[in-house]
Order: C-alpha cells, then sequence, then structure tokens
C-alpha cells in the first residue's frame, strides 16, 4: 500500500509540472526533490530545459542534486550539448551545484565562449567549482579572453569568477590590461580592484577603471 501511494504522489507530482501555474510547478518540484526517485530524472532535467521561471527552475535543480549523482550526472553532460540555449545553462547550473569533478571535461572552451551570455555565466560559475587542482591558471587564461563582452550582469559573473580563482588570475589579468579593446582594459582593471579589494564593489570598480582607460591609463602606475 505503501509503495502504491508513493507512486500515485510522483505521479501527481509529474502531472504538477506540466501545470499552466507555476505555484504548482513548483510545489511539484519540491516534492520530487523532497522524496527522490531515479526514475524521474529524466524528467526534471526535461523540465529544466523549458521552464520560463526562474524560481522553478532553481527548484528543478535542487531536486536534481537530490537524486544520485550516478543517475543525474550523465544525462546532465548529454543536455549540456544540446542545441537548445536553455538546456545547457540549466545543465551547466545544476552540475556547478552538484559539484561532482567528473564533470569537468565537460567544460569546453566552446561552452566558456558560448554565444548565449546565459549559457556562458553558467559555464564560468561551473568551471571555478569543478575546475581541478593545477588548473586554475589555464582556466583564468580561458576566462580572461571573455573579458569585455556583454553588458553589466556579464561583466559581473565573470569577474566574480575569475576573482574566485584567487591570485592565480594576476597574470591574466595584466595581460588584458594591455588590450587594444577599452571594454576589456576597464573590465580587467575593474576586475583587478575587486581581487584587491572585495568590498569595493563592482559598480564603484568598474566605473574608476573606465575613467583611467578614458584618461589613457593602465592602472598598473604605483602597484
Amino acid at each position: 500500500m505503501t509503495i502504491t501511494r508513493q507512486d500515485t504522489d510522483a505521479a501527481g507530482a509529474l502531472e504538477g509540472l506540466e501545470d499552466d501555474r507555476s505555484s504548482v510547478r513548483l510545489r511539484a518540484a519540491l516534492a520530487l526533490g523532497t522524496t527522490p526517485d531515479p526514475r524521474f530524472t529524466d524528467k526534471l532535467i526535461e523540465r529544466c530545459a523549458i521552464e520560463p521561471e526562474f524560481f522553478v527552475r532553481d527548484m528543478l535543480t535542487w531536486a536534481l542534486t537530490r537524486h544520485p549523482v550516478s543517475m543525474t550526472l550523465p544525462a546532465l553532460l548529454r543536455e549540456v550539448r544540446s542545441d537548445h540555449a536553455q538546456a545547457r545553462s540549466q545543465a551547466l547550473h545544476t552540475l556547478s551545484k552538484v559539484g561532482d569533478r567528473q564533470a569537468w571535461p565537460a567544460i569546453t572552451p566552446t561552452l566558456l565562449s558560448d554565444a548565449d551570455d546565459e549559457v556562458a555565466r553558467s559555464a564560468w560559475r561551473a568551471a571555478v567549482v569543478l575546475v581541478p587542482e593545477g588548473e586554475e591558471s589555464a582556466l583564468a587564461t580561458m576566462l580572461a579572453t571573455q573579458l569585455g563582452r556583454g553588458g553589466r550582469q556579464t561583466h559581473l559573473s565573470l569577474s566574480r569568477a575569475l576573482v574566485a580563482l584567487g591570485e592565480v588570475i594576476v597574470p591574466a589579468l595584466l595581460a588584458a590590461t594591455t588590450a587594444p579593446d577599452p571594454r576589456v582594459r576597464a573590465h580587467a582593471l575593474a576586475t583587478q580592484r575587486l581581487l584587491r579589494e572585495p568590498d569595493a564593489g563592482f559598480e564603484f570598480a568598474i566605473e574608476e577603471a573606465k575613467r583611467v582607460v578614458a584618461l589613457g591609463g593602465s592602472g598598473q602606475e604605483g602597484q
């Protein structure tokens, strides 16, 4: 009887994932995470790819982290190669929450430079979590190639990812401060400031960096 009831409840939760009301979808994802069942991992991952509400996607990710890594990891690794940007982005986000470094080979330069900003941002966050010891410098060099891309939120995401790597980012940032593109130089300088003074705030750091670049400086004097 207990098994039958659990199966009935799970079936109801799966149906709830398709409901037009986001509150129902949220409760359904919560239920599927509260009582994990490996049979439903594929459905949770499929829903991540199409779910329009951020907070529901976040609950779907939480539900997936409650399932065995042996079940979720292969499916998530397939998903990061999807043709659909949201599928890639959410799979990368979930991998960063799962935190299993077996996923590291999937964090390719192609994903780290994905044309879709949301995918790239998710890849940067996942890379910082999953990077093996000793490969941080190479990752910093790759991430530095993305300096200057996108708008403020993309800039902030990349700076946070770089700063999370620590002092290994210094050479890559120093090289970027002499780049031809003023946006790259400003972003590199702002990230340097955040590394030195984490409490400075990104807005202040980027505005100061823009002023330095506009005046023709590199920001390296006196360092």
